[in-house]
């Protein structure tokens, strides 16, 4: 048995993946396969933990989810923050509770850094010390939160990248990192490269204009279902949402449309530019992630259709 055999949680192992692209089919498809494989479904979404972003992050809602139990969902307010280890351990104890029932466990989503983190791991690093913590926040308030965002920058790049300097929590946990083991977050990370084994994990992958059809319908779909209402209640909350889900794909763009900021037509169309490129940015990922099969789709294919064969595989394999 490998390293990443002997380390994956059995939850974790046992369980099937569906992943892809936004816009590639994954809700339906995802439906249809649970049916098959008497599976619930735990959501691989970063933005569908939020409670009220619903229209901009297509969460399923209950008439698409056909009667199959869906976790993950709405488990955070939106001016909260979730780390990427709080999810995890949130997807650990869902699959046990799905399998304590009898029933199998289907992720589905499109969050790669979620997949990464659920089947490789997660580098959780040296405890917190609060003195150097007081100090760093001590930065913040007399330098502001990009100075501190720049010192990460110059010792640890790659990790200072992934992060808005906004996210103060996330830029202090890897200067605390930094400071107290004396090498890079990102570093320490790269022990998590290990691939994982034996694991059944697709992508649904369409060609990259059809992709892009469907990206553009679904934006204008999102603002004749009522996106501007969703963001107006959102911006009318007694409480400012966190810089995380206020800079997501669409909502920014919402945000600086009820703003006067922009108009409707051009809100739309940086909303269907911008969510190209995050799919573009996915299938990277996934290309990436050695343990994840393309699953070819085509126009042509209903989600029944797509689940059947997908169903085949798992079975077969």
């Amino acid at each position: 048995m490998s390293e990443s055999e002997r380390s994956l949680e059995p939850e974790l192992r046992r369980a099937f993946y569906l992943t892809g692209p936004t816009a590639s089919g994954k809700t339906a498809v995802g439906v249809a396969l649970a049916k098959r494989l008497d599976a619930e479904v735990i959501a691989l979404d970063s933005m569908t933990l939020y409670r009220g972003l619903d229209i901009g992050t297509a969460k399923p809602t209950l008439e698409e989810r056909a009667g199959v139990p869906h976790h993950l969902i709405d488990v955070l307010d939106p001016w909260e923050q979730g780390s990427v280890a709080e999810y995890r351990a949130w997807a650990i104890a869902a699959a046990a509770a799905i399998e304590s029932r009898g029933r199998r466990v289907l992720f589905v989503g499109g969050t790669a850094l979620y997949l990464k983190a659920l089947i490789r791991g997660l580098f959780e690093g040296p405890a917190a010390d609060p003195e150097l913590r007081a100090g760093l926040l001590a930065e913040v308030a007399s330098q502001g939160e990009a100075a501190l965002h720049a010192e990460l920058a110059r010792v640890d790049h790659r990790v200072a990248a992934r992060l808005h300097p906004n996210d103060v929590r996330r830029v202090i946990r890897a200067l605390e990192v930094y400071r107290l083991t004396g090498k890079p977050m990102s570093d320490w990370q790269t022990e998590h490269e290990k691939q994982a084994e034996g694991l059944k994990i697709f992508a649904l992958k369409r060609d990259r204009a059809e992709l892009h059809v469907r990206i553009n319908g679904r934006v204008e779909q999102m603002f004749e279902a009522g996106f501007r209402d969703e963001l107006q209640r959102l911006a009318s909350s007694e409480r400012a949402l966190h810089p995380v889900p206020a800079q997501a794909v669409g909502y920014q763009e919402g945000f600086a449309l009820l703003a006067g900021e922009l108009d409707q037509a051009t809100a739309v169309n940086l909303i269907q530019a911008r969510t190209r490129q995050f799919a573009k940015r996915q299938e990277t990922w996934f290309r990436n992630l050695a343990e994840v099969a393309a699953w070819p789709v085509s126009a042509q294919e209903t989600a029944e259709q797509v689940a059947a064969g997908l169903a085949e595989q798992i079975y077969s394999g």
